[in-house]
């Protein structure tokens, strides 16, 4: 598991911009913490469509494959960027689970924010609690 999210950036900085504050303003309806510090934004990728006008394309994951606000949270996604970017041409949202999020992905502001709402490093006791789990299917198996 990586430590720093790591998201392709790539277009147009001043409308990537814009992008990355609509989704600071986007949260997960389970978790109170935007989409892009909770760390399921994968690739910003902006271009030139036919019209000249931006193109914008993102692809993000959820925190589980079988999140019920799927279709909800792209929908948010997508709005909140055509309200920063109303000039765009075409947003296009497109949901992964490869590679499947953890939260390591979490940033360092989504950290912090996580920590003061629960009063402790809820990414260290993630990760806790997954090698205990490992270890003990391991056990099981062996």
């Amino acid at each position: 598991m990586s430590e720093k999210q790591q998201v392709v950036l790539e277009g147009d900085k001043e409308i990537i911009d814009r992008v990355l504050k609509a989704l600071k303003e986007v949260y997960d309806p389970e978790i109170p913490v935007n989409v892009y510090d909770l760390g399921l934004i994968y690739e910003i990728r902006v271009r030139k469509g036919e019209s000249g006008k931006p193109k914008i394309y993102v692809l993000m994951t959820l925190t589980a494959p079988g999140c019920p606000v799927a279709g909800v949270v792209a929908a948010y996604v997508e709005e909140a960027i055509k309200d920063a970017v109303p000039e765009a041409e075409d947003v296009e949202i497109e949901i992964t689970f490869d590679p499947l999020w953890t939260p390591d992905r979490v940033t360092k502001e989504g950290r912090e924010l996580l920590k003061s709402i629960y009063g402790y490093d809820v990414v260290e006791e993630w990760k806790k609690r997954w090698k205990e789990m490992e270890e003990s299917y391991s056990a099981q198996t062996d």
